[in-house]
C-alpha cells in the first residue's frame, strides 16, 4: 500500500491562502494518479479535487472550483510532489486534508484511493 505524508496546513484568516504539499515516491507518481480529500470530525470523507498521472486533466469537487488548484511537479527540487493550492479560504474548508495516489473509474470525481490514510495536514480558517 501507498502512504504519503501531507504538509502545509496551518491557520489563517478567511480569503486567505495555503499551499498544502504531498511527496510521493518516484514510483508511485509515475504511475498513478493523485488525489486530495478532506475529513471533518464526524463526517464523511469528501472527494476535493484529482489530477492525472500525466498531469493534463484535473478535476474538482464543486466547492473547490474556482479557488483550489491541484498540480503535480517532478523537478530535481520538487521531488515528486502533489500540490493543493488554496484561494479564498471559507471557514468551511475548515478541516484535515490528506492526499492519496488514486486510480480512476467512470467517474474521475470519485477516485479509488490507492494506498493507506495518512496523518493530514489540519486547516483552520478563521472567520
Amino acid at each position: 500500500q501507498v502512504q504519503l505524508g501531507e504538509s502545509g496546513g496551518g491557520l489563517v484568516q478567511a480569503g486567505g491562502s495555503l499551499r498544502l504539499s504531498c511527496p510521493a515516491s518516484t514510483r508511485t507518481f509515475r504511475r498513478d494518479g493523485m488525489g486530495w480529500f478532506r475529513q471533518a470530525p464526524g463526517k464523511e470523507r469528501e472527494f476535493v479535487a484529482s489530477i492525472s498521472t500525466n498531469g493534463a486533466n484535473a478535476y474538482y469537487a464543486d466547492f473547490a472550483k474556482g479557488r483550489f488548484t491541484i498540480s503535480r511537479d517532478n523537478t530535481k527540487n520538487t521531488k515528486n510532489t502533489v500540490y493543493l493550492q488554496m484561494n479564498s479560504l471559507k471557514a468551511d474548508d475548515t478541516t484535515v486534508y490528506y492526499c492519496t495516489a488514486v486510480s480512476f473509474g467512470k467517474n474521475p470525481k470519485e477516485p479509488t484511493s490507492l494506498g493507506s490514510w495518512g496523518q493530514g495536514t489540519q486547516v483552520t480558517v478563521s472567520s
